[in-house]
């Protein structure tokens, strides 16, 4: 089981790589719905993770 330390650095780096998904998926919006779409759907799978990782499930 991962420490408390571990989980922190875990979550934050996650965070960081789901924000710029988040901002990617916005920029392409309007030039390419396709990689925006690709963007938007890594982003929620990544959220899935860090969500599974906080709470435990």
């Amino acid at each position: 089981m991962q420490t408390t330390l571990d989980t922190y650095r875990d979550t934050t780096r996650l965070e960081a790589r789901y924000k710029k998904l988040v901002e990617k998926a916005y920029n392409f919006k309007q030039t390419n719905s396709t990689l925006s779409d690709l963007a938007a759907f890594k982003a929620m799978k990544l959220l899935e993770r860090i969500n599974r990782i906080k709470f435990g499930y």
